[in-house]
This record gives structure tokens, C-alpha cells and sequence, in this order.
């Protein structure tokens, strides 16, 4: 069983910065594949970016060049640096963690992870 606890959400102005933090829980961190996903009211919940047990990094195309996705396994712990926020950045952002071994994830696909934390809320007003 794996807990995760997310941080940092928070209001913020258009084009400042926020950065959120999931901790886990347990052993085996550095063996996960962790994602990020955030939920708008009225929409489905989205991918924003993953990071491989290798430390590759994936990103929707929407946060690109503003979202950066990084882990430290000593902590148990992986962050969202979000800079530049926008008004339709608002959501719900959840950590989710992959425990599986495949040989090619669909890091993009709810589907994918196994635990997820309860979401932490970001807002950002124009």
C-alpha cells in the first residue's frame, strides 16, 4: 500500500509561480514511475507531466516549457515547479504513482497508475 500526500496548491496571480509537492509513503520510491494529473469542475481529469523511475520527464503539450516535473528519492517526494500559471491552469492537481514494470508505460493514461493522492487545489486568477 502506498500513501500519497500532496502540497502546496494555493491562489496565485496570472503568470506566477507555484510549486506542489507529493510525498510518499513506504519503501520502493525510487522504483515508481510518478505522475501528475489535474481536474478542472466539469471536465475529465488530464495528464500534465510523469517522471520515469529513470528520471525521464513527459509533458502535455499545454505546460511545456512552463511545468517542470523533478523527484528526490532520498525524500520520497516529487515536485511540480509551475511557472508562468495561467487562469486555465485552475484545477485540482493529483500525484499518482506507477508500481508496474512495462515495457512501454502510457505515462498519459489514468489507467496507468495505481495509488493516487487526494489532489491539492491550484487556482490562478486573472
Amino acid at each position: 500500500q502506498v500513501q500519497l500526500v500532496e502540497s502546496g496548491g494555493g491562489l496565485v496571480q496570472a503568470g506566477g509561480s507555484l510549486r506542489l509537492f507529493c510525498a510518499a509513503s513506504g519503501r520502493g520510491f525510487s522504483s515508481y514511475n510518478m505522475g501528475w494529473f489535474r481536474q478542472a469542475p466539469g471536465k475529465e481529469r488530464e495528464f500534465v507531466a510523469a517522471i520515469s523511475r529513470r528520471a525521464i520527464t513527459y509533458y502535455t503539450d499545454s505546460v511545456k516549457g512552463r511545468f517542470t516535473i523533478s523527484r528526490d528519492n532520498a525524500k520520497n517526494t516529487v515536485y511540480l515547479q509551475m511557472n508562468s500559471l495561467k487562469p486555465e491552469d485552475t484545477a485540482v492537481y493529483y500525484c499518482a504513482a506507477d508500481l508496474k514494470y512495462r515495457i512501454a508505460p502510457m505515462y498519459s493514461s489514468r489507467n496507468e497508475y495505481d495509488y493516487w493522492g487526494q489532489g491539492t487545489q491550484v487556482t490562478v486568477s486573472s
